[in-house]
């Protein structure tokens, strides 16, 4: 937990608002941050009844027109809450900037172990750790069963042609950052645009898939998948791609500049992994080879952006060492891509 800005006029405000939702409210509010997210903020909210609450909003600077829309995850973890889709239950969605200066939300504060990395893991026994590789899997195929116009969410972005709108997207931010260019990393966009495969299905995608957005119960069950920031309409084999991507490096890579928490004891293989899903789907999976690389590659992309704007000084002096980015690292999942890409 961090020191929270929620303080003096705002907590007033903030508290009233939950008030109006929760009657049985035990005031003073406490909210401390939550670290760990990557872009929006997430607040553990607690009364002196110890009733706790997640809160929501937007980064305090930096905010995008088109990126940080509260009003997007409420309607997304709303609509699947009557679902068999694992989400915390939402509590109400505030507008009115003179609560908060910023739209936010309130839902039920999900407990539970976010396997984060391998470390994280030792607080799950090995027969939870598989457990939780497979319910990983499973509750993504939830995600994905489930109809985006049944549960409303059918003008959610524009389904069709995901892959190639993210490497459109994401090859011309790369081209406009003010840092020496990543060596192949505009090349290798280049590279999956010519060989990406046909999109098969349109369903709810998550966009960012993965241990570290999922809270695992005692048992390794998955309590709450969180972080809907960037959920649309999509390609559902990204989603996969993106899951496996943090599995295990691919052949002739030994190390990526991120945390792959199934490599501690327990966890079923990626192969297991993608055949579970493949049982579960109707979808072909010949073509996962080039959704991993397709999740390194964009995974190597989103670090540039966010290498440049930490050595610019954006996030405070030291931002780019204190977060482990480096050129470097962005070159491994390049080759990691590469590797992939010429291992199918």
């Amino acid at each position: 937990m961090a020191d929270t800005d929620i303080t003096g006029e705002r907590a007033l405000g903030v508290t009233e608002w939950i008030a109006s939702y929760v009657p049985e409210l035990s005031p003073p509010l406490r909210f401390d941050v939550i670290e760990g997210g990557r872009s929006n903020l997430t607040y553990r909210v607690a009364d002196l009844a110890e009733n706790t609450f997640a809160l929501r909003r937007p980064p305090l600077s930096g905010v995008l027109p088109s990126a940080h829309d509260m009003r997007r995850e409420y309607r997304v973890i709303s609509a699947l809450g009557p679902t068999d889709v694992p989400v915390p239950e939402t509590i109400g969605l505030c507008t009115d900037h003179d609560v908060l200066g910023a739209d936010f939300y309130v839902m039920d504060f999900v407990t539970g172990v976010v396997a984060h990395d391998p470390d994280s893991c030792a607080a799950l026994p090995e027969a939870a750790r598989r457990s939780a590789g497979e319910d990983a899997v499973d509750s993504l195929l939830r995600l994905h069963h489930v109809d985006p116009d049944a549960v409303g969410l059918g003008d959610l972005g524009r389904g069709n042609g995901y892959v190639a709108g993210q490497l459109r997207r994401w090859t011309g931010q790369v081209a406009s950052l003010p840092i020496e260019p990543i060596p192949g990393l505009i090349d290798m966009g280049e590279r999956l645009a010519a060989c990406l495969p046909l999109q098969r299905a349109v369903t709810i995608a998550h966009g960012d898939y993965r241990f570290g957005n999922l809270m695992l119960d005692p048992d390794g069950k998955v309590a709450a998948i969180l972080d809907w920031e960037l959920c649309t309409r999509g390609d559902p084999l990204a989603d996969l791609g993106w899951l496996l991507s943090y599995w295990c490096p691919p052949p002739g890579i030994d190390v990526l500049p991120m945390a792959m928490p199934t490599t501690a004891p327990g966890f079923i293989s990626r192969d297991e992994a993608l055949a579970r899903y493949a049982a579960g789907s109707d979808l072909p999976t010949d073509d996962v080879d080039f959704y991993i690389a397709f999740a390194y590659w964009r995974l190597g992309a989103v670090l540039a952006g966010v290498y440049s704007r930490s050595i610019s000084g954006a996030y405070g002096e030291g931002a780019a060492q204190q977060r482990g980015l480096s050129p470097e690292g962005i070159s491994m999942l390049v080759a990691a891509a590469r590797a992939t890409l010429d291992k199918g």
